[in-house]
């Protein structure tokens, strides 16, 4: 007699080979009618691990719920960002994880603030991209008072309210970024930094970072007075075309941010590939093809699936231990990506 197989319990039990897959490997989760369904189909065909899909349906794993607050919905890197925080939550097999993700449509501070509320009325955890200013703050420790830890994610913000920072050591990223430049710029020339806004203290320590690798490594390199971009490609599309034109000899351009596209399009307007050493941030279709084509130098990348795993394990051990009294910072090693490796 053949042995009863995944296929055949699926096609018992009207559902995808997927789903059944799920819960007899214990893949993720699945709703509780869906697994019984499973569990009935597999014992109507005599599957051999029946018992056993029984016995994990009898085993009570702990809810959690996480809330997320993310900016810039449209942008290829954040829904990325949504996608492998949705995955890692649903990969974990020692408690029931809810995702909830919620982007913010503006930078607004009081936006941030009111979202990352909204959020933790339905969570037990928050972990949130947002700036570094009192209304967040506020929001933060309210949060905390509630007993729902607050996680800062790729940009730090309420330093002694928020339970961990994770994501890229920001002055290391910017002191890599002007290293590449120094490297990378043909002869003496003008060099261009763009930072989103000083309310981005990610942004600010990869400045810091930057100059200070400079004074280093690029005497013969002028380092202009730094451009808030307000991370927006126009805005960076349109200053990088005025700079182009007011110094012939930029040499380098840095994006500390977001707007990198901006830049990149200026660029191939008005400069042939590699003329102009230019470092950005986040791996995407755009950035990547720019090092293809030799437009970009260098993509200092956040590896998102790692940072997704940790957050979220932080968050489960913080729900399911209680919130700690050292507050920390887990730092990633940035990905490296130059034109060879695209």
């Amino acid at each position: 007699m053949r042995r009863v197989r995944i296929e055949d319990i699926a096609e018992e039990a009207g559902l995808s080979k997927a789903t059944v897959d799920r819960v007899v490997h214990k893949r993720g989760h699945v709703r509780a009618e869906t697994a019984s369904k499973v569990a009935e189909a597999a014992h109507r065909l005599g599957y051999y691990g029946a018992n056993l899909i029984d016995q994990q349906l009898a085993i009570k794993l702990t809810r959690v719920r996480l809330g997320f607050v993310l900016i810039k919905e449209k942008q290829e890197f954040y829904q990325n960002f949504k996608n492998e925080l949705e995955a890692a939550a649903m990969a974990r097999e020692d408690v029931r994880a809810t995702p909830l993700v919620r982007f913010v449509s503006s930078q607004s501070p009081s936006d941030m603030a009111e979202a990352m509320l909204a959020v933790g009325e339905h969570t037990d955890a928050v972990a949130c991209t947002a700036v570094n200013h009192h209304a967040v703050t506020a929001a933060t420790e309210t949060l905390r008072q509630r007993g729902k830890p607050v996680f800062a994610l790729l940009n730090d913000f309420a330093p002694g309210a928020r339970e961990h920072y994770i994501g890229l050591d920001n002055l290391k990223a910017g002191k890599i970024a002007g290293w590449m430049i120094s490297t990378a710029a043909k002869g003496p020339g003008k060099v261009a930094l763009f930072m989103g806004s000083n309310r981005w203290v990610g942004h600010e320590l990869r400045e810091t970072g930057f100059r200070s690798q400079f004074r280093q490594s690029g005497p013969d390199l002028a380092l202009l007075d730094s451009v808030i971009n307000l991370e927006t490609r126009q805005l960076t599309y349109e200053t990088t075309l005025a700079l182009l034109e007011r110094y012939p000899d930029l040499t380098g351009i840095c994006v500390a941010g977001g707007g990198m596209e901006g830049a990149i399009a200026a660029l191939r307007e008005m400069r042939k590939p590699g003329e102009v050493a230019l470092v950005v941030n986040e791996i995407t279709t755009v950035s990547r093809a720019a090092l293809s084509d030799g437009y970009a130098t260098m993509v200092i990348s956040t590896p998102l699936s790692a940072l997704c795993r940790e957050t979220i394990e932080l968050m489960v051990r913080s729900v399911i231990d209680g919130q700690t009294q050292q507050l920390g910072q887990r730092f990633l090693e940035p990905q490296i990506y130059l034109p060879p490796s695209v």
